[in-house]
């Protein structure tokens, strides 16, 4: 069994001297990353995010680090997990790297 640490986000700003050593917000990520192996992004539940902005996380993270994306509550709280097709495969489209 692999067992991963993390927290549910990275965007603290009570973290900032404590974690991030007053490093500006656009180096947080990198900085979290040499310190967990995954994060639950939580920003897709309320607006699902670019493409742009996974790839710039992936960039900015290790090879094996792990981020668990929680769906939209457009999916799971207005549709009800009903007709799940096209929400899901918006998200795995923006999320997953291109093969």
């Amino acid at each position: 069994m692999k067992l991963l640490v993390g927290t549910s986000g990275w965007q603290y700003r009570d973290w900032r001297e404590v974690v991030y050593d007053r490093r500006p917000q656009r180096e947080w990520l990198g900085a979290y990353a040499g310190e967990f192996r995954t994060v639950e992004v939580n920003n897709a539940f309320y607006r699902l995010p670019e493409r742009s902005l996974f790839e710039r996380w992936r960039d900015e993270t290790p090879d094996g680090f792990v981020m668990a994306v929680k769906a939209s509550r457009y999916l799971t709280h207005i549709k009800r997990l009903r007709e799940p097709e096209e929400p899901v495969d918006r998200l795995m489209t923006r999320a997953l790297r291109p093969e």
